[in-house]
Parts: structure tokens; sequence; C-alpha cells
């Protein structure tokens, strides 16, 4: 049944991962990559619109949700998640998915895309079209911040404790400018039971700079790569880091993309589900 979830777990050589999987796994699958410090909850709304045709499983992205965190004295950078990405499609024997990414997800996969264009048909992407990046001559005093947290990690502040799943969601809300709604599918995956009420279940080693982040050029040079048909749903107004002048110039660099704008905000797709689908649905449905 398309809009019951069931709950999935892959053993890669990285660390167990958790997912959620909609519709009949005999369909085309199409594996879904959520946004920085969110989970597979954030696809609970649109996966069901689009899994009458597709198998749609969604990941807890390592570190996430349900998924293992990495071991104590390892660090997170999003390039090490492309050996994550070749692990589940490997776990479920595709040679080929399509994609669809949010945020962080959307730069895993649309950088996925161009690294590996045979294994990629469609490439879904919402708030998203490649990864942050900085100047050149920015390098070093990003590669020494990175650092400094690493040394100073063990010293962090212990994990805040929410008395109850209402004043996690509360908190997510005022961080996000989310719904209710919206932050509810979110954090009730994205948290734990402990003593005295609720942690974040996510690691907090996520939360420390990247040492390293190309430059824009590098991303444009990358971006060429992408062979896959390709639609970018955007938010309107802007998001402030993907302001409009930056995203037509990496849409350019992709073949044949349809760029689309939905009024809203960053979590477009789980605020309004219905929009997203409806622009998915069109752009498969037009193969001109």
């Amino acid at each position: 049944m398309a809009g019951r979830a069931e709950e999935r777990t892959i053993p890669l050589a990285q660390g167990v991962l958790a997912a959620k999987a909609w519709g009949d796994p005999r369909h085309a699958p199409l594996l879904a990559l959520h946004g920085w410090l969110d989970n597979a909850g954030s696809f609970d709304r649109l996966a069901p619109l689009l899994a009458h045709d597709r198998y749609v499983v969604a990941l807890d992205l390592r570190g996430h949700g349900r998924s293992s965190h990495l071991p104590d004295g390892e660090w997170y950078h999003y390039v090490d998640r492309f050996d994550e990405l070749r692990g589940v499609f490997d776990h479920f024997g595709w040679a080929r998915a399509d994609l669809l990414g949010h945020s962080l997800g959307g730069t895993l996969a649309s950088l996925f895309a161009a690294l590996y264009p045979e294994r990629v048909g469609a490439l879904l992407l919402v708030e998203a079209l490649g990864p942050l990046t900085n100047e050149a001559g920015n390098a070093l005093a990003q590669l020494r911040r990175a650092l400094d947290q690493r040394a100073a990690y063990p010293s962090r502040r212990p994990l805040r404790i929410y008395p109850d799943l209402d004043a996690a969601i509360a908190a997510r809300v005022a961080a996000n400018a989310l719904s209710e709604a919206a932050a509810r599918s979110i954090v009730e995956r994205g948290v734990v039971a402990v003593e005295g009420g609720y942690v974040w279940s996510s690691d907090p080693r996520l939360t420390l700079a990247s040492p390293v982040r190309f430059t824009e050029a590098q991303v444009l040079a990358m971006l060429a790569g992408i062979r896959a048909r390709t639609l970018l749903v955007l938010a309107e107004p802007a998001t402030s880091y993907l302001p409009d002048a930056m995203m037509a110039a990496r849409a350019a660099q992709v073949a044949g993309i349809r760029v689309v704008h939905r009024p809203g905000n960053h979590h477009l797709h789980l605020e309004d589900a219905a929009s997203v689908a409806e622009a998915i649905q069109a752009f498969r449905a037009d193969r001109g």
C-alpha cells in the first residue's frame, strides 16, 4: 500500500542505515535523501504521493534519525557519503535509480548524479543543487576552524534533555520556522528516550565545521557532469543561502534542467507536499 511506510535496515561496511519505504519493491526505485539534521520523516508527506508507481526508499543518512553513528574519533564530511549511497544501491541490487534530495540530500544527489551518471535516471531536487562553497582565500581559516572544533569536541556540553516530545517539537519549530505538524514528522524519528525525557538522536559531531569546502568554480564544473533529466524545485521567496543569481548560474551548467518555484520555505516538500508532487508528476509526464 503506497500510503503505509515499511521500516528497512541496510547493513553496510560504513554502518547500519535505517530507512522508510513506500510502495511496491517491484516498481522502479526512487531513493530519497533528507537534509542536514533531518531524517527520513522529512518525506512522510511527499513519498506516499509518489509511491503509486515507484518504490520510494527514504534513508536516515548515517548519524541521523535511527541510523548508526560514526565510531569514536572519526568525523563527518559529506564527500564520504557517496560510498554510503553506492552501498545502498548495491544492497538493493539497483543498477540504476531515480534520486530525490532536499538540502544536504540534494547536494548529495546532484553530485552523485555527476559522479555516476550511469546509475541515475531522473534527478529530483528540492532546495539544493550542489554544496555550499567557500572562496579559495578562506580555505586555511576554514580548515583551522574545523580542526579546533574537533580538538575541543570531548569537552562539549552534554545533550539537552527535553521533558516531552512537545518540547522537542517546539524547539524544532523555533529553529526552522516549521509548522508544528511538519516538525513532528522529523522530531518523532529524530529523538531517543533517556532518563528525564528525550534527546536528539543525531550525532552531535554533525554540527562541527567542515574542514574543506569546494569553491564555486569547482562546483560549477562538477555540475556540468550531470546527465540525468533534472528537476529543481525552489522556494519563493528564495532561501538566504540559495540566492537567485547563484542558483541560476548553477542551473545553467545542467543540460535541459527544469526549474520551478513554489511559494513556501526551505522545507517546501514537507509543508506543501502536494505542490511538490504536482511539479514532479508534471516533469515526469513531459518527456519533451
